[in-house]
Protein backbone atom coordinates (compact mmCIF):
# COMPACT_ATOMS: atom_id res chain seq x y z
CA UNK A 1 0.00 0.00 0.00
CA UNK A 2 1.37 3.44 -0.90
CA UNK A 3 1.73 6.25 1.64
CA UNK A 4 -0.95 8.17 -0.23
CA UNK A 5 -3.35 5.23 0.03
CA UNK A 6 -2.63 4.93 3.77
CA UNK A 7 -3.30 8.66 4.16
CA UNK A 8 -6.61 8.48 2.31
CA UNK A 9 -7.76 5.52 4.46
CA UNK A 10 -6.98 7.38 7.70
CA UNK A 11 -3.92 5.35 8.70
CA UNK A 12 -0.57 6.61 9.91
CA UNK A 13 1.42 7.48 6.81
CA UNK A 14 4.82 8.88 5.96
CA UNK A 15 4.14 12.51 5.10
CA UNK A 16 7.69 13.81 5.27
CA UNK A 17 9.86 11.37 3.36
CA UNK A 18 7.57 9.91 0.66
CA UNK A 19 8.70 11.06 -2.80
CA UNK A 20 5.22 10.93 -4.38
CA UNK A 21 3.66 13.14 -1.69
CA UNK A 22 6.62 15.51 -1.59
CA UNK A 23 6.37 15.91 -5.37
CA UNK A 24 2.66 16.71 -5.16
CA UNK A 25 3.24 19.29 -2.41
CA UNK A 26 6.06 20.97 -4.35
CA UNK A 27 3.90 21.12 -7.48
CA UNK A 28 1.00 22.70 -5.59
CA UNK A 29 3.33 25.08 -3.74
CA UNK A 30 4.69 26.22 -7.11
CA UNK A 31 1.13 26.92 -8.30
CA UNK A 32 0.38 28.81 -5.06
CA UNK A 33 3.58 30.82 -5.53
CA UNK A 34 2.49 31.74 -9.06
CA UNK A 35 -0.98 32.67 -7.78
CA UNK A 36 0.50 34.87 -5.06
CA UNK A 37 2.51 36.81 -7.68
CA UNK A 38 -0.54 37.77 -9.78
CA UNK A 39 -1.83 41.33 -9.71
CA UNK A 40 -4.95 41.64 -7.54
CA UNK A 41 -6.77 43.27 -10.48
CA UNK A 42 -6.07 40.33 -12.83
CA UNK A 43 -9.32 38.49 -11.98
CA UNK A 44 -9.30 36.27 -15.03
CA UNK A 45 -5.78 34.89 -14.45
CA UNK A 46 -6.41 34.53 -10.71
CA UNK A 47 -9.62 32.56 -11.27
CA UNK A 48 -8.00 30.31 -13.89
CA UNK A 49 -5.03 29.48 -11.65
CA UNK A 50 -7.20 29.01 -8.56
CA UNK A 51 -9.24 26.42 -10.49
CA UNK A 52 -5.98 24.53 -11.09
CA UNK A 53 -5.06 24.68 -7.40
CA UNK A 54 -8.36 23.90 -5.64
CA UNK A 55 -10.03 20.56 -6.28
CA UNK A 56 -13.59 21.90 -6.47
CA UNK A 57 -14.34 25.61 -6.57
CA UNK A 58 -17.84 27.10 -6.61
CA UNK A 59 -19.06 30.28 -8.27
CA UNK A 60 -17.97 33.74 -7.13
CA UNK A 61 -14.91 32.62 -5.16
CA UNK A 62 -12.45 35.27 -4.00
CA UNK A 63 -9.15 34.16 -2.48
CA UNK A 64 -6.78 36.98 -1.58
CA UNK A 65 -3.03 36.38 -1.76
CA UNK A 66 -1.00 35.13 -0.14
CA UNK A 67 -2.72 31.76 -0.07
CA UNK A 68 -1.08 28.36 0.49
CA UNK A 69 -2.23 24.76 0.50
CA UNK A 70 -0.40 21.42 0.36
CA UNK A 71 -2.25 19.39 -2.26
CA UNK A 72 -5.21 21.50 -3.35
CA UNK A 73 -7.16 18.54 -4.74
CA UNK A 74 -8.40 17.77 -1.20
CA UNK A 75 -10.03 21.22 -0.89
CA UNK A 76 -13.67 21.71 -1.88
CA UNK A 77 -15.25 25.17 -1.69
CA UNK A 78 -18.88 26.09 -2.36
CA UNK A 79 -20.36 29.20 -3.95
CA UNK A 80 -19.56 32.71 -2.66
CA UNK A 81 -16.37 31.54 -0.92
CA UNK A 82 -14.29 34.45 0.42
CA UNK A 83 -10.79 34.04 1.83
CA UNK A 84 -8.81 37.00 3.09
CA UNK A 85 -5.02 37.27 3.12
CA UNK A 86 -2.57 34.73 4.50
CA UNK A 87 -4.75 31.62 4.64
CA UNK A 88 -3.05 28.23 4.87
CA UNK A 89 -4.82 24.93 4.26
CA UNK A 90 -2.84 21.78 5.10
CA UNK A 91 -5.04 19.41 3.16
CA UNK A 92 -3.60 15.95 3.57
CA UNK A 93 -7.20 15.11 4.48
CA UNK A 94 -10.34 16.46 2.83
CA UNK A 95 -11.23 20.09 3.69
CA UNK A 96 -14.78 21.03 2.69
CA UNK A 97 -16.29 24.51 2.82
CA UNK A 98 -20.00 25.11 2.16
CA UNK A 99 -21.63 28.06 0.42
CA UNK A 100 -21.19 31.62 1.72
CA UNK A 101 -18.15 30.89 3.87
CA UNK A 102 -16.10 33.95 4.87
CA UNK A 103 -12.58 33.49 6.19
CA UNK A 104 -10.78 36.45 7.78
CA UNK A 105 -7.00 37.07 7.51
CA UNK A 106 -4.35 34.77 8.97
CA UNK A 107 -6.41 31.60 9.33
CA UNK A 108 -5.07 28.02 9.28
CA UNK A 109 -6.96 24.80 8.51
CA UNK A 110 -4.75 21.79 9.27
CA UNK A 111 -5.79 18.19 8.79
CA UNK A 112 -2.35 16.97 9.88
CA UNK A 113 -2.02 15.32 13.27
CA UNK A 114 1.49 14.11 14.03
CA UNK A 115 2.15 10.90 15.92
CA UNK A 116 2.40 11.29 19.68
CA UNK A 117 4.99 8.52 19.97
CA UNK A 118 8.41 10.13 19.48
CA UNK A 119 9.81 7.29 17.35
CA UNK A 120 6.80 7.34 15.00
CA UNK A 121 6.94 11.13 14.81
CA UNK A 122 10.68 11.10 14.01
CA UNK A 123 9.94 8.62 11.20
CA UNK A 124 7.65 11.29 9.71
CA UNK A 125 4.39 9.50 10.54
CA UNK A 126 1.12 11.39 10.88
CA UNK A 127 -2.59 11.03 10.10
CA UNK A 128 -4.83 13.30 8.03
CA UNK A 129 -8.20 14.05 9.65
CA UNK A 130 -10.91 15.80 7.58
CA UNK A 131 -12.35 19.26 8.26
CA UNK A 132 -15.90 20.25 7.30
CA UNK A 133 -17.20 23.82 7.42
CA UNK A 134 -20.94 24.25 6.76
CA UNK A 135 -22.86 26.95 4.90
CA UNK A 136 -23.01 30.60 5.98
CA UNK A 137 -20.02 30.39 8.32
CA UNK A 138 -17.76 33.28 9.29
CA UNK A 139 -14.29 32.39 10.59
CA UNK A 140 -12.67 35.29 12.50
CA UNK A 141 -9.11 36.53 12.01
CA UNK A 142 -6.24 34.42 13.28
CA UNK A 143 -8.31 31.27 13.81
CA UNK A 144 -6.84 27.76 13.62
CA UNK A 145 -9.13 24.82 12.80
CA UNK A 146 -7.70 21.36 13.56
CA UNK A 147 -8.38 18.08 11.77
CA UNK A 148 -11.38 15.98 12.64
CA UNK A 149 -13.57 19.06 13.23
CA UNK A 150 -17.00 19.92 11.78
CA UNK A 151 -18.36 23.46 12.06
CA UNK A 152 -22.12 23.65 11.57
CA UNK A 153 -24.14 25.96 9.33
CA UNK A 154 -24.84 29.61 10.22
CA UNK A 155 -22.06 29.79 12.81
CA UNK A 156 -19.54 32.50 13.70
CA UNK A 157 -16.09 31.57 15.04
CA UNK A 158 -14.51 34.47 16.95
CA UNK A 159 -11.08 35.86 16.12
CA UNK A 160 -8.06 34.08 17.57
CA UNK A 161 -9.90 30.83 18.25
CA UNK A 162 -8.39 27.34 18.14
CA UNK A 163 -11.14 24.94 17.06
CA UNK A 164 -10.31 21.50 18.46
CA UNK A 165 -13.78 19.91 18.46
CA UNK A 166 -17.09 20.08 16.58
CA UNK A 167 -19.08 23.32 16.78
CA UNK A 168 -22.87 23.13 16.23
CA UNK A 169 -24.99 25.18 13.84
CA UNK A 170 -26.32 28.65 14.61
CA UNK A 171 -23.92 29.69 17.36
CA UNK A 172 -21.16 32.13 18.20
CA UNK A 173 -18.09 30.27 19.46
CA UNK A 174 -14.62 31.49 20.37
CA UNK A 175 -11.59 30.92 22.56
CA UNK A 176 -8.69 28.58 23.10
CA UNK A 177 -10.00 25.95 22.92
CA UNK A 178 -13.02 27.24 21.01
CA UNK A 179 -16.29 26.93 22.96
CA UNK A 180 -19.89 27.91 22.24
CA UNK A 181 -20.77 31.28 23.80
CA UNK A 182 -24.39 31.48 22.74
CA UNK A 183 -26.90 30.95 19.98
CA UNK A 184 -27.33 33.52 17.24
CA UNK A 185 -30.76 35.15 17.67
CA UNK A 186 -33.09 37.55 15.85
CA UNK A 187 -31.76 40.32 18.13
CA UNK A 188 -28.39 40.00 16.35
CA UNK A 189 -29.99 41.58 13.26
CA UNK A 190 -30.00 44.90 15.17
CA UNK A 191 -26.44 44.67 16.50
CA UNK A 192 -25.14 47.13 13.90
CA UNK A 193 -26.81 50.36 12.72
CA UNK A 194 -28.82 50.20 9.50
CA UNK A 195 -28.81 52.94 6.90
CA UNK A 196 -32.12 54.87 7.06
Amino acid sequence: MTEKEKRDLGYLYNANYDEELIGEIIGTNDLCHDYNQLRPSDWEARRALLKRIIGKLGKEAVVNAPFWCDFGYNVEAGDCFFVNRNCQILDGGRVTFGDHVFIAPNCVFTTAEHALDVEQRNEGLEVALPIKVGNNVWIGAGTTVLGGVTIGDDTVIGAGSVVTRDIPSGVIACGVPCRVLRSITEADRDRYPHCP
